[in-house]
């Protein structure tokens, strides 16, 4: 039952986590010195909440291991 649990929450973290990086800016990742922004308002938002789902996910897996 337990491990049924954890798949699930963690299908439903992957899929969230896949959402959010979809919805990020194209191209931010290749930015050079020159090209460099601040992420403000929602943009800084949604990449704060990509990189705690992204770590959420990675401790579900974990347990999933162990459980």
């Amino acid at each position: 039952m337990q491990k049924e649990v954890l798949q699930i929450l963690q299908i439903i973290v992957s899929l969230i986590l896949i959402s959010l990086i979809l919805l990020q800016k194209r191209g931010s990742a290749l930015s050079s010195q020159e090209n460099y922004f601040t992420r403000r308002g929602i943009e800084k938002y949604v990449f704060n909440l990509t990189i705690f789902v992204a770590v959420l996910f990675i401790l579900l897996s974990v347990l999933n291991l162990y459980f």
